[in-house]
């Protein structure tokens, strides 16, 4: 079901945008020859030092997008290493909203950054801040770091962004969602006189977005590479009416019949509840969410990208921005609050190019609601009554179940 990365890939080469040698070499390395679409779009205007605006959903590549010119950019300079006194004062900042997606950044900057002799360097909540701050002595040129803790190493006097030359804001709109803009802007307004780029990367750009662009972004040029359609369209989807007793096991069947998938809950207790449920069915899944340790959850994102774990089940906060390859299918065992967190929650799977499939259980009284964001994502599927033993639930990424409507 899931697709290579070369069926997503443009013909265009990174050497062709103007990539650095040793970036294009360091990609050769893991097998990364040719760019995404916004890869391809952004990189030669980020290059040239243009503000750039990238519209894309999490998974497309942006990373490497704003990575890439940023890293080279950035190249050439004397590493900034931390004065007897005073903060660490990097030249880079991302700033991501989750713990996660800082963690997956890093993973993909910090080699490309060696390359390039940078340092680069990660900060985030959940972790020892001491360590972080020892790790910032040691020097950083670029810094990924979510809002919380660049704030309270801002404030304990340990990190300054005045000096920032590129500013890369990633998942801008889950940014605004989670109420991280007042600490955006507290970085946009200590640099606002101070020459600089900015690259916003983002799935929409209404909104808080749309008044952080036109508020601190000079010239701006703006990319876009698919629609909701275009991802809607990728995902076979599949709406199940259940019943409550029945619930736990349909849902242990349809993770039985994947290799990977991901399961959404609204709440953090319910979703250490569906855990062990499932564990007595006999389904291997572990959780995250913001009330377990950052080991507790590194490790189980590292088991289940690792496919040493089938089932990883997730709060909506939990799973943002998550750059997971190979997710098979996205489960709401909870219903999503509307369209859009539909969408985010599915965007885990039909991903670069590939098909993925995405399944809501329904209670009775949640049928109205799901009918709704049916509507508003103009997508036209049955509701379709189902118990734990139905024999369609190994296989729903070929199952038709308008045929069940129609009668064919």
């Amino acid at each position: 079901m899931i697709a290579s990365r070369d069926a997503y890939a443009t013909s265009v080469s990174f050497a062709e945008l103007g990539v650095d040698e040793r970036l294009c070499a360091t990609l050769g390395a893991q097998g990364i020859t040719v760019a995404f679409p916004i890869q391809a779009m952004t990189i030669a205007d980020a290059l040239a030092g243009r503000d750039v605006c990238g519209k894309a959903k999490t998974g497309s590549g942006k990373t490497l997008g704003f990575g890439l010119p940023m890293l080279q950019r950035l190249a050439g300079q004397p590493s900034l290493t931390r004065a007897a006194k005073g903060p660490a004062r990097p030249r880079g900042l991302v700033l991501v909203p989750t713990r996660e997606l800082a963690v997956q950044v890093h993973e993909v900057l910090e080699p490309l950054g060696t390359a390039m002799g940078l340092h680069v360097n990660a900060v985030y909540g959940g972790a020892d801040i001491e360590r972080q701050v020892k790790s910032l002595r040691r020097g950083s040129d670029v810094i990924i770091a979510t809002p919380g803790r660049l704030i309270d190493l801002g404030d304990r006097g340990e990190l300054g962004v005045e000096g920032l030359d590129v500013l890369v804001l990633d998942e801008a709109d889950r940014m605004a969602d989670m109420g991280f803009m007042p600490q955006v802007e507290w970085v946009l307004r200590r640099i606002k006189d101070h020459p600089h780029q900015t690259l916003l990367f983002s799935a929409t750009l209404d909104g808080a977005v749309d008044r952080l662009v036109k508020r601190y972004l000079t010239d701006p040029v703006f990319h876009e590479v698919a629609s909701d359609t275009q991802t809607v369209s990728l995902m076979v989807h599949h709406f199940l009416n259940v019943h409550q007793m029945d619930r736990i096991k349909v849902a242990a069947a349809i993770c039985r019949s994947f290799d990977k998938t991901i399961v959404f809950c609204r709440t953090k207790r319910g979703a250490d509840r569906l855990v062990e449920q499932l564990s007595k069915e006999g389904v291997q899944a572990a959780a995250i969410h913001g009330d377990l340790r950052q080991s507790q959850r590194e490790r189980a994102l590292a088991d289940f990208s690792a496919e040493k774990l089938p089932v990883l089940v997730a709060t909506d906060v939990a799973a943002r921005g998550l750059d997971i390859n190979g997710v098979d299918c996205v489960m709401h065992f909870d219903p999503p609050e509307d369209h859009k967190a539909y969408l985010h929650r599915s965007g885990r799977t039909a991903r670069a190019g590939s098909t993925g499939v995405v399944v809501s259980l329904l209670l009775w009284n949640q049928i109205i609601e799901a009918e709704v964001i049916m509507r508003r994502l103009g997508l036209k599927r049955p509701i379709i009554e189902i118990f734990s033993n139905d024999p369609r639930l190994t296989d729903l990424a070929s199952w038709d179940p308008s045929a069940v409507e129609t009668g064919r």
